[in-house]
């Protein structure tokens, strides 16, 4: 089983979503963002009962690591699954692509939202469609009003 699959399978299993893997250029480092549906987002204690259940998985699994990083995707969340697009919907969003749309690679706007294969952005002066699969990176942009 490669790492991912563990990783999405345990971090669910606790009850929590799995958000992102990052991994160091040797894989010496793994930093795993999680989330949660609870009004309070996540907390310490929730990056702790994480992190002991996948050191214990590690062991077991052989998986050589030197440090685990669990923590909250934080408000600049990264962006990544369909039903994320659609989840967020409303909120300020900063798609990059892979290939350019209308001459551009970056797009910032209020996120539409996800209807099949593409995402609805609504920029300043128009809306646009892009494809899902064209995304190459997502965040989205805190509003501090």
């Amino acid at each position: 089983m490669d790492l991912n699959t563990l990783l999405e399978t345990t971090v669910v299993g606790l009850g929590y979503e799995l958000v992102d893997v990052e991994m160091s250029p040797r894989g010496r480092t793994i930093r795993v963002f999680i989330d949660s549906e609870k009004e309070s987002g996540i907390d310490v204690e929730d990056c702790a009962k994480v992190s002991n259940q996948l050191t214990r998985l590690f062991e077991v699994e052989n998986i050589d690591f030197d440090r685990l990083e669990i923590s909250s995707p934080g408000l600049d969340r990264v962006v990544k699954k369909a039903a994320d697009f659609e989840r967020f919907a409303g909120q300020d969003i900063q798609i990059k692509l892979r290939i350019p749309h209308a001459g551009r690679r970056n797009f910032q706007g209020e996120l539409l939202g996800c209807k099949e294969g593409k995402v609805g952005l609504r920029l300043e002066k128009e809306e646009v469609e892009l494809e899902f699969n064209n995304i190459e990176k997502a965040r989205l942009v805190p509003r501090f009003d």
